[in-house]
């Protein structure tokens, strides 16, 4: 009964109820993977930690494949960079946002393990291609934007070079097990700046 009342079962929902009930469950999974790790959350678990009903979770993701996406976008989720006039300006940005989310505690174990769930058999393979696509959707528009301006190279493969991008950050934080550092986002700048700007 207690997830019940925390839920506001029985009420109109109003957005506020809405929005501390998101929050809380997803504060709840995001601390659960930090701690244990992704094979602790199940919805069971994140309810009872959350101080909601399972039905309330069920009714915003239907699966734990959801939930585990939604928690992941709250440390890594779309950005919006403004217009700085230079394509070099624009990439430090993303990157160093990106950074200081990687450097939150528990986003190296909840990123390995959205990886992990990805290629579980059974995953829905779309639900992740979207996620993916949107976290990558602002660093093709700045290449776009480049390519507009003319510090980016027309012909640039935008997909791939926003795969460039995305990359190194992760395979440093999940593969080599570093957490990347300022003159690593130095580094990546220039070699990606390098890599796609105009010939001559």
């Amino acid at each position: 009964m207690v997830g019940a009342q925390a839920d506001g079962a029985g009420r109109g929902p109003g957005r506020p109820r809405e929005e501390r009930v998101t929050g809380a469950v997803l504060r709840a999974v995001v601390d659960m993977v930090h701690e244990q790790g992704i094979g602790a959350v199940t919805m069971d678990a994140v309810a009872a930690r959350a101080g909601v009903s399972k039905p309330a979770i069920y009714r915003r993701w239907p699966t734990k494949q959801d939930l585990i996406i939604a928690a992941a976008e709250t440390r890594i989720g779309t950005l919006s960079v403004p217009d700085l006039g230079d394509f070099r300006a624009e990439l430090r940005f993303v990157l160093t946002t990106r950074l200081e989310a990687y450097r939150l505690p528990g986003t190296d174990r909840l990123i390995a393990g959205l990886i992990g769930a990805a290629a579980e058999t059974g995953a829905v393979r779309g639900q992740y291609a979207a996620y993916t696509e949107r976290i990558t959707s602002e660093t093709r528009r700045i290449l776009e934007r480049g390519i507009e301006r003319g510090d980016v190279s027309p012909d640039t493969d935008v997909r791939a070079a926003a795969t460039l991008v995305a990359a190194p950050l992760l395979f440093r934080l999940i593969g080599e097990q570093e957490m990347p550092d300022t003159r690593f986002v130095v580094a990546l700048v220039d070699l990606v700046a390098r890599a796609v700007g105009p010939v001559g």
